[in-house]
Formats: C-alpha cells, sequence, structure tokens
C-alpha cells in the first residue's frame, strides 16, 4: 500500500490541524522608539513605517499592542543630548525613563513593558559603556552604570529589563543591585548571543547612534556558537529569566542550540536589517510581504524562539484578527 503524506496537505483546514508550529500574537513584542523633544511622530528613512515617537504617539501605539494581544513592547530612548558616561540613562527625567512611566500608566499589567538597558543611545561616543583613558570600554565602570539604570527603569515601571550591552557580569551584578533595592520581582532579559553584525545598520538610525567604529570587543564574533553557549549558561547562572539571540535569522541555528541548552525561555530579535530587507523587496514587487513577513516569524519560533521582537508585530498580529 503506498504512503501518501500528501493526504495530511489537502485542504487548508487539514493543514491547520496538523500543523507543528503555531504563531500567535502572545509570542511578539514590539521594539519602540521615542524621541525626546518632538511632539508628532519622526519617520526614519531606512526603515519604512518605523518612526521616532513623541510620548503622546508611543502612548497609542502601545495601546494598539495591548488591544491586538502582543506579549509586549521593548522601549528604546533617543535623548536630546548626549555625554561620556551616558548621565539619560539613569536621569529621573531621561527620555525613556519619562516614557515608561507614562507606558505603565496606560496599560498598567495588562502589557508587558519591557526597556532597554544599555548606554549606547545616551552616550556621546556611542558605546555600550564608559570608556577609559585609552578609549576603551571599561567593563567594571560599565557595571556600575547599567545598575544605576536597571533601577531607574524599575522604579519607573519596567516589567523586564533588556540588558544589551554584553558586559562580563553585568546580569550577576545589576541582579544584586535590584534586589538590593526592592526590585526582587523585576525580570532580567538578558541579550546573551548578540553578535557584532552588519544586520544592525538601519538600527543606528533610529537611536541616532553616535558610535564611531564598531562593538567587536564585546560583542559576539559570527563565526563562533560555543562561546554563545558559554556566555548563555553563564547569564542563566547569573539569574537572567530570559535569554536574547540578536540577530535571528542569520542565527537559527544558535536559536536552537540555545533552546536546547537552557530551562528559560529563550527570545530572539529579528532585528532592523531584516526587516528591511523585506520591505525593500516588497516594495519592489519581488515578493508577498504579508507571505514572508509570517514565514519568516515562523521561522523563528519553529527554530526554538519563545518570543520574538519584531518591527512586524503590529503588522502580523493583524493578519490574525
Amino acid at each position: 500500500m503506498p504512503i501518501r503524506p500528501r493526504r495530511l496537505r489537502s485542504t487548508a483546514a487539514m493543514r491547520r490541524l496538523v500543523s507543528e508550529t503555531r504563531l500567535h500574537p502572545a509570542q511578539l513584542v514590539l521594539p519602540l522608539f521615542v524621541r525626546e523633544g518632538i511632539d508628532t511622530p519622526h519617520p526614519i528613512s531606512s526603515m519604512p513605517g518605523v518612526v521616532q515617537h513623541s510620548l503622546d504617539s508611543l502612548v497609542n501605539e502601545v495601546k494598539q499592542a495591548q488591544e491586538l494581544g502582543l506579549g509586549g513592547v521593548m522601549l528604546f530612548g533617543v535623548p536630546e543630548t548626549r555625554d561620556a558616561v551616558g548621565s539619560g540613562l539613569d536621569h529621573e527625567r531621561g527620555i525613556l525613563n519619562v516614557a515608561t512611566a507614562a507606558v505603565r500608566d496606560a496599560v498598567g499589567d495588562e502589557l508587558v513593558v519591557m526597556t532597554d538597558l544599555c548606554l549606547d543611545e545616551f552616550t556621546d561616543h556611542g558605546h555600550c559603556g564608559v570608556l577609559d583613558d585609552q578609549g576603551r570600554v571599561d567593563n567594571d565602570a560599565t557595571l556600575e552604570r547599567y545598575a544605576a539604570g536597571a533601577i531607574a527603569q524599575a522604579q519607573a515601571g519596567a516589567h523586564v529589563l533588556g540588558l544589551s550591552g554584553m558586559m562580563d557580569g553585568q546580569v550577576g551584578y545589576v541582579r544584586e543591585e535590584l534586589d538590593l533595592a526592592g526590585y526582587s520581582d523585576t525580570v532580567i532579559l538578558a541579550y546573551a548571543a548578540k553578535y557584532a553584525s552588519g544586520f544592525y545598520g538601519p538600527f543606528r538610525e533610529a537611536v541616532d547612534s553616535q558610535l564611531q567604529g564598531d562593538r567587536s570587543t564585546y560583542q559576539q564574533d559570527p563565526a563562533n556558537v560555543r562561546e554563545s553557549l558559554r556566555e548563555v549558561q553563564l547569564d542563566v547562572e547569573q539569574g537572567a529569566d530570559l535569554v536574547m539571540v540578536k540577530p535571528a535569522l542569520p542565527y537559527l541555528d544558535v536559536v536552537r542550540m540555545v533552546s536546547e541548552n537552557v530551562d528559560v525561555p529563550v527570545s530572539a530579535y529579528q532585528v532592523s536589517g531584516e526587516y528591511v530587507q523585506i520591505e525593500a523587496a516588497a516594495q519592489r514587487g519581488w515578493l508577498d510581504r504579508d507571505r514572508v513577513m509570517l514565514e519568516t516569524l515562523t521561522s523563528i519560533v519553529r527554530a526554538g524562539a519563545d518570543q520574538v521582537l519584531t518591527y512586524y508585530a503590529l503588522a502580523a498580529a493583524r493578519l490574525f484578527v
């Protein structure tokens, strides 16, 4: 008797019945940029459809995310002024902290509010840490700034802190300081496998990055996997509640390996360069935007991601309504 696997692909209803991977809006997290000193949204030229928000437009966008059932939002701040130590990160009136408080006032606990805990948006040199007198990132001095930022973001109401700077010992240091300050319930999402990638290019415009050079001395080598697994394990041992692989599509093998080696939820970030490739090709009529959007998101979940940070979160969720 012939075996006919195609029987299970005969209709859309049959395919839904036997689908092995199911994408849901609750798995999606929407990254959002809020810019200090503007009253209306400012388009990001290298990321079609994505903007730097004003406080008012940010809150409106977050409310849409809640209504569509997204899992959460990740907030990034774009300050008017910067300095060598990124003072805006932990200043009470820093744009990211003000925005976080406004978002929490709007949605309470109905949507997970995440904040980017890093110095790069706030420093005048664009690096993710404090520099020493030779222009190198000072790991331990940077940890002190992260801890200050963590407490400020927790005070502002962040549910989850996205610790993305890739400093050694950052998770343990921040976890201890949060606990001492009374924020033991604040969740740490460790960007544990964050690669020194060319796919971040459009993001640099989104946060008005001042970076000269690159971050290869602290972000991971795209050629390495064992190193990533070691970094992930260290972050889990230090108290990370969730771990991140970034970027997503070029590193699906890493997503799979991380998911098989940790017992905490795994996130993956479909970064700006991944997003704009789809947008550019779709604008030229070379591919079906919605189909490819869902296909890529499904592939990230199929590889083992429990959550996906993606600029397509709202667009994808609307397809499920």
